[in-house]
């Protein structure tokens, strides 16, 4: 039964990552003194944007300019960073190097580079936050304007180096898919849950029959399933969490449109980690479209990508969580997934 889920699945694109989607490139910059990073995605034209924030403790910037009756229809890049409010900062960074290239939203002879952002919390995990009066956070937005591609480092990179769950480490995850009429969705995710997850205590994940192949383990449902999987685990309090994504589509969407797929892509989060949407969390997925294939039906097409985006963003969390490195030697941080289940 579960390989015939697999199956049903679909196909991912070539990398198995959002940059799949055609006209977008990731790049991540991380310091390991710091435990922490941040991870940009940039748009290779303007592309239609927006956001759902679900979590009750979100932080983020120019999140307001996204609603669908507001001017601007289109940003030039997001990003997604660790430190809290502090990683902000990294937008900045992103949008000055942007300007340099002549990017940016026009007002007369002005450009102003549209670079929506949201963070998690990772001050406490066991790093050193002494940076002074001035947060490195803008110049890790610059650094990783310059090592965007195609091609990107999951696990323990950018915005998901300092990243933890209930019980393990988090990570920075990715996914693709492409559906049976050709559109591709991706999802990227940092992962820093209050939440699990993982199923109880062994290596199962939730997000086990959205999984494509064996990208993060292929081990299914645990057999017989436990009878404490649904025990609530989560970080002690008080703690910093959040999970914190983004959704890519390469089908034209309106802003109203791309506001309706965050709102689906969100159930990825409600089928990959337990619990979610907490007042500890701060969860928030963006949704982009590139805008390189019509809808077919502006109904009917749009609800195959939003079911698409949340059963990819749920495979993303998954794959974070799987790919982290291991804690071996590091003071505050939990075992990785592949610490504690593969020795």
């Amino acid at each position: 039964m579960f390989a015939r889920a697999q199956e049903a699945g679909g196909k991912t694109g070539p990398l198995n990552l959002i940059t799949d989607v055609v006209g977008l490139r990731v790049g991540n910059t991380h310091d390991p003194r710091l435990r922490s990073g941040i991870t940009a995605v940039l748009f290779d034209q303007p592309a239609v944007a927006a956001v759902d924030v679900r979590g009750g403790g979100p932080g983020s910037r120019e999140t307001d300019l996204l609603a669908p009756e507001n001017t601007v229809q289109v940003i030039d890049a997001l990003v997604l960073s660790g430190g809290s409010a502090f990683g902000l900062d990294a937008a900045g960074g992103v949008q000055a190097r942007l300007r340099e290239q002549g990017r940016g939203f026009a007002v007369r002879s002005a450009r102003v580079p549209i670079v929506p952002a949201a963070t998690l919390f990772d001050l406490l995990n066991g790093g050193d936050k002494q940076w002074g009066l001035l947060s490195p956070y803008r110049d890790f937005g610059v650094a990783a304007v310059d090592a965007a591609g195609r091609d990107f480092a999951l696990g323990s990179a950018g915005a998901g180096f300092g990243a933890t769950i209930a019980d393990l480490r988090g990570g920075l995850g990715s996914a693709s898919a492409v559906s049976p009429d050709g559109y591709t969705v991706g999802a990227l995710v940092a992962v820093n849950a209050v939440g699990q997850a993982t199923i109880g205590d062994g290596p199962h994940f939730w997000a086990a029959p959205y999984e494509i192949g064996s990208e993060f383990g292929g081990l299914g449902w645990p057999v017989p399933f436990p009878s404490t999987a649904l025990a609530l685990r989560m970080k002690g309090q008080p703690s910093g969490n959040t999970t914190i994504g983004v959704v890519a589509t390469d089908a034209v969407l309106t802003k109203p449109q791309a506001r309706r797929l965050a709102v689906a892509a969100q159930d990825g989060l409600a089928r990959a980690i337990r619990p979610v949407h907490t007042p500890l969390d701060g969860d928030t997925v963006f949704a982009v479209a590139t805008g390189a294939r019509a809808l077919v039906d502006s109904v009917t097409t749009l609800a195959s990508l939003g079911a698409l985006a949340a059963d990819v963003l749920a495979r993303a969390i998954a794959r974070g969580v799987y790919m982290a490195a291991s804690s071996v030697g590091l003071a505050d941080m939990p075992p990785s997934w592949k610490d504690r289940f593969r020795g």
